[in-house]
């Protein structure tokens, strides 16, 4: 598999997730904007992102590569479900589109591969976000440029608390499995510390999202330590 240069640029680095959740103050395209941009100057090599609007601002505050997905729904499949999702990712600006590749039924009844094929045949870049070793398999054989743990930990990440972890078990058999390809770590990353260990599991790259960009998540977890 030869690697894409701006996913060769991302190789142990930090990439963080500026996404704000349906009726929270900070969902405007703007603020998320800004908080990419200061995650920008702390050092993240890249940015993921939700939704069209976001994307488009969030590419014009920001130099590092944006990884562009859109939540349509809230179960089943609903990170890019279908390929009309995907390509206006594409139109809005996304560098990389990231796209559930589980196994799942997608609303559009197509199959993942049908969704895939199209778009990697015009020259997009793409990430799967995987839940199962057998998601990651599937996605590697398919030709995926980036293959991500996102969904092996089965709920939302407003839903985790600080005690989860990443999910370090199918990390490691996933990059054993596959040494020296794009395997991302993303979901329930919430320290420094995790996020190290991650790259010593052998994590291409490191995707971080509630500990840094969702101030409301991070005070319930101050607040539940007062209170316990």
């Amino acid at each position: 598999m030869t690697v894409d240069p701006l996913i060769q640029s991302l190789k142990g680095k930090l990439i963080v997730s500026v996404q704000a959740y349906m009726g929270e103050p900070l969902r405007t395209p703007e603020t998320m904007a800004q908080m990419s941009r200061a995650c920008e100057l702390g050092g993240a090599a890249a940015i993921r992102c939700q939704g069209l609007s976001d994307i488009a601002a969030i590419k014009g505050r920001c130099e590092v590569p944006v990884i562009g997905l859109w939540k349509d729904g809230h179960e089943g499949v609903y990170i890019t479900p279908t390929l009309r999702h995907a390509r206006a990712c594409v139109a809005a600006g996304a560098d990389i589109v990231a796209i559930d590749a589980t196994g799942r039924p997608r609303p559009d009844g197509k199959s993942l591969e049908d969704t895939f094929r199209p778009l990697h045949e015009e020259g997009v870049l793409l990430m799967a976000d995987c839940a199962t070793i057998e998601d990651i398999r599937r996605a590697v054989d398919m030709g995926f440029d980036l293959v991500s743990t996102t969904l092996s930990h089965g709920v939302a990440a407003i839903d985790c608390t600080m005690a989860d972890g990443p999910d370090l078990p199918l990390l490691r058999q996933a990059t054993e499995e596959f040494p020296g390809l794009p395997i991302i770590c993303e979901g329930r990353v919430h320290t420094p510390e995790e996020a190290r260990a991650a790259i010593d599991a052998g994590a291409w790259a490191v995707v971080v999202g509630t500990a840094i960009t969702h101030p409301t998540s991070i005070t319930s977890w101050f607040k539940a330590a007062l209170e316990a």
